[in-house]
């Protein structure tokens, strides 16, 4: 097996994890390493990441600007579903994982590797995110994933590999980490240690994004946001790229404490984990957009939105992003997003989200039919009385039927 493989292109971040990780694929698969480094707005010094993989003796060293492409082609089309995943979490690291692995197999096919590699382990989502998307886009495609691979077990072992082969270890990674955080534009996400027990309350330090409710200003901050077709296009007026505007929302949000939460999820391979999460910029647009919708939606169409909203969030956190029926179920959605035109205006207060006003040139809210003033031409009361009749019918039959049964 291992002298198929040639050439692999890895997700690299450049830690002490990954680069171990690329030492490994170049000692076990005697192949060459291409790595790939995404920006995905996690906020770090990406550079650095190039200069370990040239220590390293890498060639062919990737390392790529994605955050519109984030914002714009994954972020927003999940947003236009208001998805949400067991009801609170706006999966931050769940819709990162398919344009990684979209960007890994592109490359693969440029560079003809026979593989690619992840450093997700065999206990986590990723794993499963990763490789889904990669059989979706490349059924030929083989992946490498060394923590189901090699017999590294701890956090000891993988400092001593790394001393054995000379990779440097920073003097922050020496000791156990309190805990790991994922992070892009969306979202910073923070699991394991410190954080394991669901009956302790998390440290403080967690939180990175965030200020505490508590300690945000004692003024509210009342913002707009303009939307076009479903997506969120200007803020106060101001109209930006996709990912600079989330980013402005990450800036107001985290500034009012918003979007901060605390979770015990189901993950897909059959196990609770605890995670906090810190979604601020997110947190605001899927208030805004509910509140833009709620005067653009037919009844219907927001009605069925809703229903079919847990089965869409619940196939992004699978890893089903490039699955048929997620496609299926965003050309619905998308259809239901053609006049969600307009603007909300926000009211941002020690970690609270609150719609306090909407306006669309395409709104169906009419004031004539729901004024409790005379002269509203359009409704007549008495329709009522003929509507309530024929939809408690089944209701009386029902009731007759169960007093004859002795059941009232």
């Amino acid at each position: 097996m291992a002298k198929d493989i040639k050439k692999v292109v890895l997700a690299y971040s450049g830690g002490l994890d990954t680069s171990i990780i690329l030492k490994w694929l170049q000692e076990t698969y005697q192949c060459e390493v291409v790595t790939f480094t995404a920006d995905l707005g996690q906020g770090e010094e990406l550079e650095s990441a190039r200069k370990k993989a040239e220590l390293m003796g890498i060639k062919d060293i990737r390392i790529e600007d994605l955050r519109e492409e984030f914002v714009r082609d994954f972020v927003f089309p999940m947003f236009r579903a208001n998805a949400v995943y067991e009801g609170v979490y706006l999966l931050g690291t769940s819709i990162a994982r398919p344009l990684i692995t979209k960007r890994l197999v592109e490359i693969a096919q440029e560079v003809d590797a026979d593989a690619i590699s992840h450093g997700a382990t065999g206990k986590g989502n990723d794993q499963v995110r990763f490789e889904l998307t990669a059989n979706a886009l490349d059924p030929s495609i083989k992946v490498i994933a060394p923590w189901r691979e090699w017999n590294i077990q701890s956090r000891t072992q993988l400092i001593e590999y790394a001393e054995q082969h000379q990779i440097q270890v920073p003097k922050d990674k020496r000791g156990e980490a309190p805990f790991s955080v994922d992070a892009n534009l969306l979202h910073t996400s923070s699991e394991g240690k410190v954080l394991e027990d669901p009956s302790e309350v998390a440290p403080k330090y967690v939180y990175q994004r965030t200020v505490a409710p508590e300690d945000a200003p004692n003024e509210p901050e009342i913002i707009t946001i303009g939307f076009e077709k479903g997506d969120a296009a200007s803020v106060n007026g101001v109209t930006s790229s996709s990912a600079a505007l989330l980013t402005k929302l990450n800036e107001l949000g985290g500034k009012h404490g918003v979007g901060r939460l605390d979770l015990v999820e189901n993950r897909f391979v059959g196990m609770k984990s605890r995670g906090v999460y810190e979604t601020p910029g997110g947190t605001v647009l899927l208030a805004a957009h509910r509140g833009i919708e709620s005067i653009t939606l037919d009844r219907g169409a927001a009605h069925l939105k809703d229903e079919i909203m847990p089965r869409y969030a619940e196939l992004i956190y699978n890893g089903f992003w490039f699955a048929p029926e997620r496609e299926m179920l965003q050309a619905l959605i998308d259809k239901s997003q053609e006049f969600v035109t307009g603007q909300v205006t926000i009211k941002l207060y020690k970690g609270s989200v609150t719609v306090i006003a909407r306006s669309s040139p395409m709104s169906l809210y009419s004031e004539d039919l729901v004024t409790f003033e005379e002269g509203s031409r359009s409704y007549d009361h008495h329709d009522a009385e003929g509507f309530i009749r024929l939809n408690g019918l089944r209701l009386k039959i029902y009731a007759a039927r169960n007093k004859l049964a002795g059941l009232s």
